[in-house]
């Protein structure tokens, strides 16, 4: 009878813990030949140069660790090297591995040198300019004829995941706003609307981050420090974690 006892509670343990487990996986933009942003820093009298590819890829590494820490859920990574890889393949992976939620990992850079502060963009429709200029860059691995089928997509897509999308990115906005605002002293600049393919082409709730522009002298030292990434990347898990925990997404197909 004891043994049965300790039978069924290891059976009702292990159900608790895999039935409700979802998966996430993350992006980090750019790679291979694509730097994506550019920033040259001194450090230890040295001029360096970042790129964007390479950040990007520490914060979706330390991203993982965290989501992987707290043994709900599982994370995956698109790339987890220094390689080039198609907005359609990035996509493709999370219908591979059955995703729950798509997060896309960016900088942020622009010709005003003094533009500064993070962003989350949700899956959505908008008429904004400003954003335009965004996707413009992010968006500019597609074009011709792909571009027009990526456009009926995203349409179809956005009806499906955007109400779904928009809470994830509050979640994940409402996780990281204090600690970059209060103890980094970084502009929110809030979360918004955005049509990106690697988005839509998920076809899941998803998010696009920008944690900083590289263009601005004194962000571009910030984005390269260890314990931001890591307060930015713990941050982000907290919010997606809330947000799988209350919530189960259905796939467009």
């Amino acid at each position: 009878m004891m043994k049965l006892k300790y039978l069924t509670i290891s059976l009702l343990i292990c159900f608790n813990t895999t039935s409700f487990a979802k998966k996430v996986i993350i992006d980090p933009g750019h790679g291979g030949q694509d730097c994506g942003a550019k920033a040259k820093i001194w450090k230890k009298k040295k001029l360096k140069v970042l790129c964007e590819k390479d950040l990007t890829l520490k914060i979706a590494l330390l991203l993982k660790k965290f989501i992987d820490q707290s043994k709900r859920h599982s994370a995956f990574l698109t790339r987890i090297t220094d390689k080039s890889l198609s907005l359609d393949k990035r996509s493709k992976m999370a219908d591979h591995i059955k995703a729950d939620v798509f997060i896309s990992v960016h900088l942020n850079a622009t010709t005003n040198k003094n533009a500064s502060g993070f962003e989350t963009y949700y899956l959505d429709n908008h008429d904004d300019v400003a954003i335009q200029k965004v996707e413009k860059v992010e968006n500019k691995d597609i074009s011709g004829e792909q571009k027009v089928i990526n456009s009926i997509l995203a349409d179809l897509v956005v009806e499906r995941v955007a109400p779904q999308s928009k809470i994830l990115g509050n979640d994940v906005h409402n996780a990281i706003k204090y600690k970059l605002t209060k103890r980094y002293k970084l502009k929110d600049r809030g979360l918004k609307p955005g049509l990106f393919y690697v988005l839509a082409l998920s076809k899941r709730p998803s998010i696009l981050l920008e944690a900083g522009f590289l263009t601005n002298k004194a962000e571009a030292g910030l984005m390269n420090d260890h314990w931001f990434q890591r307060v930015y990347a713990k941050n982000v898990a907290k919010g997606i974690i809330k947000y799988l925990d209350r919530n189960s997404n259905p796939n467009l197909f």
